[in-house]
């Protein structure tokens, strides 16, 4: 299980490393086409329409036939984006590189979460494989923007969009290390969509719709966070360097916490963390817009990043404990889309909030609507056999992970 969980944090390092290389690439190639700011908003919101609106479709599929073949989907998508982003003759090349790039990251995502969780036996393994498996994005974000960036400064577009292309390549490489699943190419009862039995009709499920309204309340948090942090330092006379260093502050909490968590997991109790979490960062988002030091925000930042750090992991968990059977990739993809469709609505939302009312309306909003989220975490309650798994301390027997 060891190699299979090592493998699949590899698929997604490399698609998310190459996903995370074109949203640098694609603005700065159309920056120096002298393309307008109105197409350069539209090619970035390209990364998350596609997965948005296909997410649902593709969850069904993985659920179908299994990791292999919707993984292969997912990096010849990201190959493809990188090669015609490579031969750009037309805003339409940048367009189906930006689309399939997104695609791809946002796909695989899907089919390493779900097998993930298939690979795992209770709910303290499944905690801590997903740990393992939300150190991808991070890792990715960092190798793939200092390839480009360093490619493009010293060869070239073509050079730098030829070199993304590696990454997935190197996805298609580690999907051999992943086991095949049993009866992969059969498809469940769970998965044949039948009258009544959409993927939005799932969300009839109480549980699975409370951790899918928390989950949009994270990716909210530190979308806010992303967006207001830089008007927040431009309003106290940051420097750039500085308000990059509150960034890194972040970053480096999150990372840090998700390599820590699975060492540490046997101990916590899932729904306290949970709660606590949130908490934690409402907390933090009240004090936040007071806070006049760089190092305070630096401090405040790497709260945030600990604290958020530990609760993606705990919520995909739960996701899969309150999925109807059969059909994980269908709930993980019903919240890739809802996750995507708010990154491509809130900033809007957030602009039009922060042009108004300031940067700090943003944050104590913010810590409002988690703190309801964490009201709705005490609500698994309300499911004895959800709550008797969430409030109980995970076992405590040796896993393989």
């Amino acid at each position: 299980m060891s190699r299979g969980i090592v493998a699949l944090v590899a698929c997604q390092i490399g698609l998310h490393a190459c996903m995370a290389g074109m949203r640098i690439a694609i603005p700065l190639k159309a920056l120096s086409a002298e393309l307008s700011v109105f197409v350069i908003g539209l090619l970035v919101a390209c990364f998350s329409i596609v997965p948005a609106v296909l997410a649902l479709h593709f969850g069904r599929f993985t659920d179908r036939c299994g990791f292999h073949r919707p993984m292969r989907i997912a990096a010849g998508l990201s190959v493809l984006g990188a090669f015609a982003s490579m031969s750009f003759t037309s805003v339409l090349a940048l367009i189906v590189g930006a689309s399939c790039c997104g695609a791809g990251a946002g796909f695989g995502m899907i089919a390493v979460q779900r097998t993930g969780s298939r690979l795992c036996d209770d709910a303290a393994t499944r905690l801590k494989v997903f740990s393992w498996i939300a150190l991808a994005p991070a890792i990715g974000g960092l190798i793939g923007p200092v390839v480009t960036g360093i490619s493009i400064d010293g060869y070239g577009f073509a050079v730098a969009f030829g070199l993304l292309t590696i990454f997935p390549m190197l996805t298609l490489l580690s999907t051999t290390q992943v086991p095949h699943e049993v009866g992969g190419n059969t498809v469940p009862k769970g998965c044949r969509k039948r009258s009544g039995q959409s993927s939005l009709a799932m969300l009839k499920e109480t549980g699975l719709r409370h951790i899918l309204l928390i989950n949009l309340f994270v990716i909210a948090s530190w979308d806010v966070h992303n967006f207001a942090l830089p008007i927040l330092g431009h309003s106290r006379s940051f420097s750039a360097a500085e308000i990059g260093a509150v960034f890194a502050a972040y970053a480096a909490a999150t990372i840090a916490v998700r390599m820590i968590l699975p060492f540490v997991v046997d101990y916590l109790p899932q729904r306290s963390l949970l709660v606590s979490s949130l908490l934690v960062v409402a907390s933090v988002f009240t004090f936040y817009p007071l806070m006049s030091d760089v190092w305070m925000l630096m401090v405040g930042a790497g709260v945030i990043g600990c604290a958020l750090g530990m609760v993606q992991p705990t919520i995909m968990t739960i996701l899969h404990d309150v999925s109807p059977q059969g059909r994980h990739g269908e709930a993980l993809a019903l919240r890739s889309m809802l996750t995507q469709g708010a990154l491509t609505c809130l900033p809007l939302c957030y602009g039009l909030l922060g042009a108004y009312a300031g940067s700090a309306i943003m944050f104590w909003l913010m810590a409002t609507a988690l703190i309801g989220g964490a009201w709705l975490a005490t609500r698994f309650s309300a499911n004895s056999s959800l709550a008797a798994e969430l409030t109980k301390p995970p076992s405590l027997e040796k896993s393989n992970v």
